[in-house]
């Protein structure tokens, strides 16, 4: 009696979870915001594709390595009501002092659907969260965001652990990756992808079975982010 209770219990939970997913509907229109200093704001537009209405509650946080004073951006409208096919244009600002004017800045804006009240009973219920970057670009910078991808600088550094893959990058603009891999011996290691910082170097661990003893030629490739969310791909050679 028990495992029927349980199972029918299970099954409201599975198919609950599939309608709160299918119904769900935000569409973001871009992977990422690129505020220009030029510009007195920055949009992006929202559309409620699922079948109800629904509510989205949009906000911009900071980075993991930055404090929330260092935030100094705001949205409206914060929350918003958006019926079937509607959309919603979030505008945001730039209170104009508190973020560096030699390099890029970036924070994490991110948009959530609000689910409304079920009518069923032992229903489960999925707030969905969208986040993507935001990057404010001040005016004037010297460079541009596909060179700064196209020419970041590789290493790799040997320690007395797994060897780590550097990735300097000496431009003003962030360069965001979608996928990075070490070629050795016609053989290809994924290394995790991550984000290098204007005038930073990223670390990024992978495991590489060779002897520490190793070494020889290699090759680098990595797919970059560009402004529109396009991926291109690069490649380099470097030296184990």
């Amino acid at each position: 009696m028990k495992i029927k209770l349980f199972l029918r219990v299970y099954l409201v939970l599975v198919f609950s979870t599939y309608t709160a997913i299918g119904v769900a509907g935000i569409q973001i229109g871009g992977t990422r915001v690129i505020f220009p200093a030029t510009q007195q704001e920055a949009t992006l537009q929202v559309r409620n594709e699922g079948v109800n209405d629904i509510m989205i509650q949009s906000w911009i946080e900071a980075m993991p390595s930055q404090a929330e004073s260092d935030v100094p951006f705001a949205i409206t409208p914060s929350l918003a009501r958006l019926g079937h096919r509607k959309e919603q244009t979030l505008r945001i600002f730039y209170q104009g002092v508190g973020l560096p004017q030699d390099r890029e800045s970036v924070v994490w804006l991110s948009v959530q659907e609000i689910p409304q009240v079920s009518e069923f009973e032992n229903s489960l219920q999925i707030a969905i969260r969208q986040r993507l970057k935001l990057f404010y670009r001040p005016k004037d910078l010297p460079g541009t965001a596909d060179a700064a991808a196209r020419n970041l600088t590789w290493r790799i550094e040997k320690t007395s652990g797994s060897p780590v893959l550097l990735a300097s990058n000496d431009s003003a603009f962030h360069v965001s990756f979608a996928k990075v891999s070490i070629v050795v011996d016609q053989k290809e290691y994924g290394v995790e992808p991550s984000m290098v910082a204007p005038q930073g170097t990223e670390r990024m661990a992978f495991t590489l079975p060779l002897p520490a003893t190793f070494s020889g030629d290699a090759q680098v490739r990595w797919e970059s982010i560009n402004d529109y969310g396009g991926l291109v791909k690069h490649q380099a050679s470097l030296r184990l």
